[in-house]
């Protein structure tokens, strides 16, 4: 098939326009070359155009070059997945004795260690700025036992990419480009802002058009979140990990299968190394999102076929951005349909709501689920730490089954799905977002 760049272009600009994204990068690997457009701003105060030189904060995307960082170091026989991470890195601890000795690399990795996820703790610029975030892992929580659930764990990549360091020898950043950004000829792909500024950077937006409060998270969450790319990198990087020898000598052992997903509903239905996995009409798909202050990354590869799709965005409705546009991509170069995101059924479901109402918590988070008039409200509330990073929501939900729920706030065309998960005689989990969230009251 011949691939006309100029339609990917207008498509790219319309769906932007219909989205309410400022700005907008494409980037896709298909038959042998590599094809990339860009539309909009950069950033709506300024004027400046994004281009496919653009850089775009990639967000958590991060975590699957973090992984790729750990599995070189697995192939060179510096560990392995399942040595526990205090037999890897001296001073290793988090709040329960137990977890600590238990956690290995590939509770990090697949989500499944049960610490707090969300420590977005700012340790400074310096280059111990990761030794000094895993030393305040000394007070985490568990939001379950290690192994029992799987819930997205960003400070789990954070030690994960300490683990790097200590083993390297070499701060995060520049492992980062010895192991990955060198060896693929990656020229705009950096982590640290006085280098992102050496070309140009969109800036993320909030609500209404408007320019975030601020550009970029602490640098002591690098290996989280904090990769800033163009969209054609993020497709180079992509296309490494299809190809045996490029980067890993058997990549395909970062898309098995390690758990599946509790809420299989808004990203995949099982975990890799690194990667999300799914299915769709019958071809695989591995990939990750990304969000950062105002700005949404995606990235998509198809195993089967050598494709790779990278989507860069700065503000918007995104998730339905990213929806529309990879469903048409796909659909034009392999006829594949993608599933249509969760929407409440065509007639009411009634169930029993009363077992899901209730008080949910996890650090960082404060979840309330009343029922009224026989139908679930949720409100969901930042505490801690992350007061004033993330804000309150509310959601009217709307039954599928009697575990699984629709909602979303007002004006977003994308529906959220909600699992409430009930154990006899264990726990009770809200499934939200990525995240677990125990019931506690």
């Amino acid at each position: 098939m011949q691939v006309d760049t100029g339609h990917w272009h207008q498509r790219l600009t319309e769906l932007a326009s219909d989205c309410g994204v400022p700005g907008a990068s494409l980037a896709f690997w298909y038959d042998g070359e590599v094809h990339a457009c860009a539309t909009g701003v950069l950033n709506t105060a300024t004027g400046a155009p994004v281009r496919t030189d653009s850089l775009f904060q990639i967000g958590s995307v991060t975590k699957v070059w973090t992984a790729t960082q750990l599995m070189l170091l697995v192939e060179r026989g510096s560990l392995t997945l399942d040595t526990p991470v205090a037999g890897l890195l001296p001073g290793f601890q988090v709040g329960d004795e137990r977890a600590t000795a238990t956690i290995t690399p590939r509770h990090l990795l697949t989500h499944t260690s049960g610490i707090d996820g969300d420590l977005f703790l700012d340790t400074g610029r310096g280059d111990d700025c990761l030794g000094r975030y895993v030393e305040a892992c000394a007070g985490l929580e568990q939001t379950f036992p290690v192994g029992d659930s799987h819930s997205y764990c960003n400070s789990g990549f954070v030690i994960a990419g300490r683990l790097v360091e200590h083993l390297t020898g070499e701060v995060w950043d520049r492992a980062l480009r010895e192991q990955i950004c060198e060896p693929l000829g990656l020229t705009h792909t950096w982590t640290l802002p006085e280098d992102v500024l050496r070309f140009g950077a969109a800036m993320g937006h909030v609500e209404h058009g408007a320019p975030a409060p601020a550009w970029g998270l602490p640098r002591s969450v690098g290996p989280a979140g904090l990769i800033c790319s163009t969209a054609a990198d993020v497709v180079a990087f992509g296309r490494a990990l299809l190809t045996p020898g490029v980067l890993l000598a058997d990549p395909a052992l970062m898309r098995q299968a390690q758990v599946d997903l509790p809420n299989p509903h808004t990203g995949g239905r099982q975990w890799g190394i690194g990667w999300s996995l799914d299915e769709w009409d019958g071809r695989q798909v591995i990939s990750h999102t990304g969000d950062t202050i105002g700005q949404h990354a995606a990235l998509w590869a198809l195993p089967g076929t050598g494709t790779v799709i990278a989507v860069l965005v700065n503000g918007g409705h995104a998730p339905d951005f990213q929806h529309r546009l990879v469903s048409e991509l796909l659909g034009a170069l392999h006829e594949v349909r993608v599933p249509a995101p969760l929407a409440p059924p065509a007639h009411p479901v009634q169930v029993d709501t009363e077992p899901c109402t209730g008080v949910y918590e996890r650090a960082g988070s404060r979840i309330h689920v009343t029922a009224e008039n026989g139908r679930l409200r949720m409100r969901t509330e930042p505490t801690g730490i992350l007061v004033g990073l993330a804000r309150p929501r509310s959601l009217d939900l709307v039954p599928l089954d009697p575990h699984t729920f629709v909602g979303r706030e007002d004006g977003d065309p994308t529906w959220d799905a909600v699992v409430f998960e009930h154990r006899p005689g264990g726990p009770s989990y809200l499934h939200y977002s990525g995240r677990a969230t125990p019931r506690t009251g």
